[in-house]
C-alpha cells in the first residue's frame, strides 16, 4: 500500500476550491476525481484506497492487489506505482486541456511524493489525514500564498 500526493502544476488552484471546510469540485477536479476511480479499469491489478482532490493537489492510496515483480524480467502485464502515477496524470491532462482551453498545459509537477503504508496503524491515521484534509486547508503546507 502507497499513500501518493501528487501537485498541480506550479501548486496552482486547478481543482475547485475549499468552502467552510469542505472541497467544491470544478469541472479539472471533476476529471481528476473520475480519472482516479477509472484507474482500476486499466490495471486491474490496483485497488484504491480513500482519495481526496484539493485545490492543487490529491492525496490517495493505492494497493496492489498482487505483488509488482521487479528486476531483469518484470511481468509485462503488471505495472508499478510510477506506472499507475504518469497513467493517472496523463490520462486527467487529456481531458483537462480542452476544459480549459489550453493543449498541452502542464496540470501536474513532474513527480510525486509516495510512502510505504506498513501497518494498520498508520493505514487509520492516513485515511483519518485524507478524509479531513480539506478542513484546516489555510495551514496545509500546499495552502497557495496570499
Amino acid at each position: 500500500m502507497y499513500f501518493l500526493t501528487v501537485c498541480a502544476y506550479e501548486q496552482a488552484c486547478l481543482f475547485g476550491e475549499i468552502e467552510n471546510g469542505t472541497m467544491r469540485l470544478n469541472d479539472a477536479g471533476r476529471i481528476v476525481h473520475t480519472t482516479w476511480n477509472n484507474l482500476p479499469e486499466h490495471y486491474a491489478h490496483v485497488v484504491l484506497d480513500d482519495f481526496v482532490v484539493m485545490p492543487n493537489h490529491v492525496h490517495g492510496i493505492v494497493v496492489f492487489n498482487e505483488p509488482v515483480r521487479a528486476g531483469l524480467k518484470p511481468a509485462p502485464t503488471r505495472h508499478g506505482l510510477s506506472e499507475i502515477v504518469r497513467a493517472f496524470k496523463t490520462f486527467s491532462s487529456r481531458r483537462i486541456h480542452p476544459v480549459h482551453g489550453a493543449p498541452g498545459a502542464s496540470v501536474w509537477q513532474r513527480n510525486y511524493w509516495e510512502r510505504v503504508i506498513r501497518n494498520e496503524s498508520e493505514l487509520a491515521h492516513i485515511r483519518e489525514y485524507i478524509q479531513n484534509n480539506p478542513l484546516p486547508w489555510e495551514l496545509d503546507k500546499l495552502y497557495p500564498p496570499s
